[in-house]
């Protein structure tokens, strides 16, 4: 399954910054944009990977509303 991000990404130094702005917590840079894009990937498999280990069998799930 494939899915659409939004990449937010500045220069920082001469290098790229981007975090994904729909996953908090994924941030990564690279020398050039397509370097960045490479690496915000690589970061969000990661995060995939990590919540896939530490998330219990017996977790359950429920949407609720929340004022905005």
């Amino acid at each position: 399954m494939r899915r659409t991000f939004t990449l937010d990404y500045w220069q920082d130094d001469g290098w790229y910054v981007g975090q994904l702005r729909e996953v908090p917590g994924v941030f990564s840079q690279g020398e050039t944009l397509p370097a960045l894009e490479e690496n915000i990937r690589d970061a969000y498999e990661l995060v995939l990977e990590d919540v896939d280990r530490t998330e219990p069998a017996n977790v359950q799930h429920k949407e609720i509303e929340v004022e905005v």
